[in-house]
């Protein structure tokens, strides 16, 4: 298993070692949507927020 701080709230984040580079996970202790950045040092950042596509 691989773990990391949540970069929201400090809270060990553990997932899969399987897990693919942008896939996003949820942190259990604050409900955080983080992205996989790094898999080699394993590295999770805040995901980006959905914008809205207003047909541009």
């Amino acid at each position: 298993m691989l773990k990391e701080a949540c970069p929201e709230c400090a809270g060990d984040v553990t997932v899969a070692p399987e897990i693919e580079l942008n896939e996003i996970v949820e942190c259990a202790e604050c409900m955080a949507e983080l992205e996989v950045v790094s898999r080699d040092p394993f590295i999770m950042a805040m995901a980006p927020e959905a914008e809205e596509d207003w047909g541009e």
